[in-house]
């Protein structure tokens, strides 16, 4: 097997492995800026330099020539090799600055180059406290500058676009944001221009920076040149909890991390998943956090006699929907939701079938010509194929005019969804049809026409599983707490810092952040439990073990085999109604 000896250490490999992405894939920390492993390699930052040799061959028999020792002969390279373009050859031998000297020099002389024109402004930059220039200028860098001259200046706080803001004094030419734009998102929105010290991104003449991918590149900026217009001084690192969560704005699924401070959300970044969407994210799919803040429900309401909508108590409200379910019986009709997790969706089929009504099937929200066969879809639901895998099919919207038309639905349960604002009914269809709504937002038009309406927590807010249109089964966990966080919910919130989501002591901390919402797979056995119908489940990972085993389609779509990356279900052959649990 071919070996490379990495500062003293032997490391055994296969094919030719680039020296850099060696050495991070084995732990073994090597600064650099410009190499990314999804675009090509410049080699322009120089700061991933490594002294290497190769052992010297005997010209004549090819043997290798040793010391008396018994060890090899190395013959070293005249000059440091850049790691990331640097192709491993067996038996090679690399020292990286932990062995070096000459390498632990240049790499500080390189850091002292990449700083003499750069602004002195990690107090108020965005990237301050996960800068990658600010931690290798602390781990490799100079103690201090020698740099006495004024320094070069640049455009600042220039918007390249309607989501990006380049501050070009930071930037020091990776060229990470231009080659995404040529390599991955093609674009071709974003050049260099100028020469030497003087030199930044910028937009070419007459173009916005407004691709539908343009987002990525602040991500890949390793300094602050390139930031959120949208984010831009909202909050410092240190201050934000970050949870694994999937995107909700399409059926792609997209991995990403929902970043929190005094239980809000306050930006979406990328979470890497080679199976889904690698390393990039769309920019539709960032700015969804202002659903998880904006126009929240205070709580569940119960329309009163009057004809408004007044605030009931969680228990009024359960008994409220069961008392419209008692009355309808079998002439309820329920409609599942492709927002609405797997486990939800399954709760609903179960509360249908114990009183013999039916799901109409789920909502489609279709924009055609919205995808582009990369991380957007024409479907901007995130669980459509977890809805089909068990069974749901779209509603009809016809059918469902006509049966209202026809006075042969007794009520409507509409499962975290909005029929009114997707054309399937009007306010005058429902008239006398009394509807149970779980809800995400105020701005939801069925409202106006619902009987009883039980706030429901949204994809930051509960536990449970979406499968994207490629049949890879996600979980998610909650990223910020809710008003009355139960014992589930609590186990497994998934933020970062010590302090979770705050206390009353909290200076920055205020109660009303917190939604008095309930996740659906707990408002559902309460609304049953009032009908005398036992939908006890002992937690969504339950249920999830529980569907894997019933339905062939989510054969080993449990918690623990799906982790965060997800799992690929089998392929989905036909749509069969689920097995009565």
């Amino acid at each position: 097997m071919p070996h490379v000896i990495i500062d003293g250490h032997i490391y055994e490999f296969e094919g030719k492995p680039g020296l850099l992405q060696f050495c991070l894939d084995h732990g073994i920390e090597l600064p650099h800026f410009c190499y990314h492993p999804s675009m090509s390699v410049p080699a322009n930052c120089r700061q991933c330099l490594v002294d290497v040799g190769a052992p010297v061959r005997d010209r004549a028999s090819g043997e290798i020539q040793t010391h008396e020792d018994g060890n090899p002969v190395i013959r070293y390279f005249p000059k440091l090799q850049t790691s990331c373009s640097h192709v491993i050859a067996d038996g090679q031998v690399v020292h990286t600055a932990r062995t070096s000297k000459k390498v632990a020099r240049a790499q500080q002389d390189t850091l002292e180059f990449l700083l003499i024109n750069h602004p002195l402004d990690c107090p108020i930059c965005d990237q301050a406290g996960h800068c990658p220039l600010q931690i290798q200028a602390y781990k490799y860098g100079p103690e201090g500058s020698r740099f006495e001259f004024q320094k070069v200046h640049k455009p600042k706080k220039v918007k390249l676009g309607p989501r990006v803001v380049l501050d070009a004094e930071r930037c020091i030419n990776c060229t990470r944001c231009t080659r995404f734009t040529d390599e991955i998102s093609k674009s071709h929105q974003l050049t260099i221009i100028e020469r030497s010290v003087k030199n930044y991104p910028i937009t070419p003449p007459g173009v916005t920076f407004d691709e539908p991918y343009s987002m990525n590149v602040i991500d890949l900026c390793p300094v602050g040149a390139l930031t959120s217009a949208d984010f831009r001084f909202q909050a410092r690192i240190w201050e934000l909890a970050s949870a694994p969560s999937i995107a909700p704005a399409n059926a792609k699924g997209s991995n990403c991390y929902l970043w929190t401070r005094d239980n809000l959300v306050l930006r979406i970044t990328p979470r890497h998943n080679p199976n889904v969407n690698e390393y990039w994210l769309p920019d539709e799919d960032r700015l969804v956090y202002h659903r998880f803040n904006a126009n929240r429900p205070l709580g569940p309401q119960v329309r009163g006699a009057g004809g408004t909508l007044c605030e009931a108590t969680w228990d009024d409200a359960f008994r409220a929907a069961a008392d419209v379910l008692a009355k309808a019986g079998e002439r309820t009709v329920f409609i599942a939701s492709a927002f609405a997790t797997v486990e939800d969706n399954w709760l609903l089929l179960q509360l249908a079938q114990s009183l013999g009504a039916e799901i109409a099937g789920y909502i489609e929200h279709i924009e055609p010509g919205h995808g582009d066969g990369w991380l957007r879809t024409d479907d901007r639901t995130p669980n459509s194929e977890g809805c089909r895998r068990l069974g749901l099919m779209p509603v009809d919207a016809v059918v469902l005019r006509a049966r209202l038309a026809a006075g042969a639905i007794g009520a409507l349960y509409v499962l975290e969804d909005d029929p009114i604002a997707a054309g399937l009914c009007s306010v005058e269809d429902l008239g006398d049809v009394p509807v149970v709504l779980h809800y995400y937002n105020t701005t939801n038009e069925t409202l106006h026409a619902a009987q009883v309406v039980l706030p429901a927590a949204m994809v930051a807010e509960t536990i449970g599983t979406f499968v994207n249109e490629d049949g890879h089964a996600q979980r998610v966990v909650p990223a910020k707490a809710i008003r009355d966080t139960n014992r589930t919910l609590m186990m497994q919130m998934g933020l970062s810092r010590a302090d979770r989501h705050g206390t009353p002591f909290d200076r920055w901390h205020n109660e009303a952040h917190y939604v008095n919402c309930k996740p659906s797979w707990e408002l559902l056995p309460e609304v049953a439990r009032r009908l005398g119908v036992d939908l006890q489940h002992g937690g969504p990972r339950r249920i999830m073990r529980k569907i894997s085993e019933k339905l062939p389609a989510f054969e080993g779509a449990t918690y623990e085999v799906m982790g965060l990356q997800g799992v690929l279900l089998p392929e989905r052959v036909a749509e069969e109604a689920p097995e009565n649990a």
